[in-house]
């Protein structure tokens, strides 16, 4: 596949990371206004960095758009010429919808939207995408580009909101809910690199267990708590501080606050 990341900050970054290491193109062009920061992936001979859009454009069949939501428009603007029905356009960009890129590139074009998270470097992302009636038939490819880093779903554009802040902005919520396991076992008595290992591959594991047994996660809980035991002690203890209560008041007023910059776009 011939494929143009737009707009190489972190998360075109962890893209274009995937992609090389699941070795997912024939040839890459990466774009970034200013290129310094990227002179390590040069030496690889599928990737071309430049920072002139068009021409990444014309040498890609498939254009991913990783810009910030304030820049977007001027982008496709100054770019629309070049921007062909051949291309399968696919935006990673929180708040704008498909409509919108519709209405400056034209409706005769394929647009995907696609919503992964930076764990998208390591090939374990959680990717929701949705698409204009004019993509369907370019949605298995969009698949098929993020199935190599990890995992998609195809959902109704109307929860691409919703699921910025679950699967984008999770990642963010389940590194402080991992860094807190860390600080507590510190305390413990472990060291910060044991602390860390601990937390981290503890986590990896309860997701494991989840995603291989298909199990509702009250189910494991199940598993590890004994009458009067010290697991069941901690986790009363956590409600009572309002665990999860404060986490789903947090994502709620993430997505508030995702809505209003759509608003605002």
């Amino acid at each position: 596949m011939k494929i143009a990341i737009i707009g190489v900050g972190n998360l075109g970054l962890s893209i274009a990371k995937g992609l090389l290491n699941n070795k997912a193109v024939t040839s890459l062009y990466l774009t970034k206004r200013h290129i310094n920061g990227l002179e390590g992936l040069s030496a690889n001979k599928m990737v071309v960095i430049t920072s002139d859009n068009s021409v990444a454009i014309e040498n890609s069949d498939i254009l991913i758009f990783a810009v910030q939501p304030n820049h977007l428009e001027a982008v496709l603007r100054k770019n629309k010429q070049y921007i062909t029905p051949k291309h399968n356009v696919i935006s990673t960009i929180t708040g704008f919808s498909i409509e919108k890129i519709e209405a400056i590139i034209g409706e005769k074009h394929s647009v995907i939207r696609a919503m992964p998270n930076t764990a998208i470097a390591v090939g374990k992302s959680m990717t929701c995408i949705s698409s204009n009636q004019k993509a369907q038939l370019k949605l298995n490819t969009a698949r098929k580009i993020f199935d190599t880093l990890g995992r998609t779903i195809v959902i109704p554009e109307r929860q691409m909101q919703a699921a910025t802040v679950v699967c984008a902005s999770g990642i963010a919520y389940w590194m402080r809910l991992i860094r807190a396991t860390t600080q507590a076992a510190i305390q413990l008595g472990f060291d910060a690199k044991e602390a860390q290992e601990l937390a981290m591959h503890t986590c990896e594991g309860a997701a494991s267990l989840l995603i291989h047994t298909e199990n509702h996660p009250e189910q494991e809980i199940d598993k590890v708590t004994t009458p009067r035991g010290c697991t069941i002690e901690g986790l009363n203890e956590m409600e009572h501080q309002g665990l999860s209560s404060s986490l789903i008041r947090g994502m709620i007023a993430s997505f508030e606050k995702i809505n209003g910059i759509k608003e605002r776009t």
